[in-house]
């Protein structure tokens, strides 16, 4: 599959506020489109570097937003956990494992931006001879926060061992997490499928090299998994 399809999918999977977040990959593939001459004018340069330039300030607002509120809501989350008292426990999982859902898609959103922007660069050099995509994307990742993942990769991880899945065995310990899933059955249904998407992305990308993905390492979508209840929530 084609990445303006794979992006697509995965801009629909992301939570409805996220969406207008992405990279602008079809407006910046027809800016390159039009662009005409080897080297290009001066101004349709200039035209494709604002709006690319544009794009990835977008990106990194928007992702250094969401890992700060994220980050809050982490150090929240254990306070709580710390002070629960038995009864409180079942709500505590479920914000965690609703948590842990929007973090693995801010993780999704960074790869499949980053990548983006990667393949939009290689499209401009092919067509016009210059030579931006090792600069730009040696730029992103010395000073872009959307590149630099530790700390959410980090989140996800302690989250995943604040609350173990239950058992197989044991079917009444799925009753709060169907309660969960009666109410939010999108966010798993949606994280699974961005993490799909993103294994479908990273292994059909033509775009390899050291620029060419950020260094993440997404979770594994059985922790998610385990969590659903599958006669609630048919992952497609």
């Amino acid at each position: 599959m084609k990445f303006g399809k794979l992006l697509k999918r995965q801009i629909e999977q992301s939570l409805p506020e996220w969406r207008d977040k992405f990279v602008s990959y079809k407006e910046l593939k027809r800016i390159v489109g039009s662009i005409s001459g080897s080297p290009p004018s001066p101004a349709d340069e200039a035209t494709f570097v604002a709006a690319l330039a544009a794009d990835i300030d977008k990106i990194d607002s928007f992702f250094l937003e969401q890992e700060e509120e994220f980050v809050i809501r982490h150090r929240e989350l254990q306070e709580a956990i710390k002070k629960a008292a038995a009864a409180e426990v079942a709500g505590i999982r479920r914000e965690i494992v609703d948590f842990h859902g929007e973090m693995v898609l801010l993780l999704s959103y960074s790869s499949i931006n980053y990548i983006g922007v990667a393949k939009i660069l290689k499209k401009h050099d092919k067509r016009t001879g210059g030579a931006l995509a090792a600069p730009v994307a040696e730029a992103v990742r010395e000073r872009r926060h959307f590149f630099k993942t530790e700390t959410v990769s980090r989140m996800v991880r302690e989250c995943e061992a604040m609350f173990p899945p239950p058992p197989p065995a044991a079917p009444e310990a799925w009753r709060d997490v169907e309660a969960l899933a009666a109410a939010e059955q999108g966010i798993f249904r949606n994280t699974v499928a961005a993490l799909l998407t993103m294994e479908d992305v990273r292994r059909g990308s033509s775009t390899h090299g050291r620029h060419s993905l950020p260094p993440l390492t997404l979770p594994d979508s059985d922790w998610l998994r385990s969590f659903q209840p599958p006669s609630l929530i048919p992952i497609q």
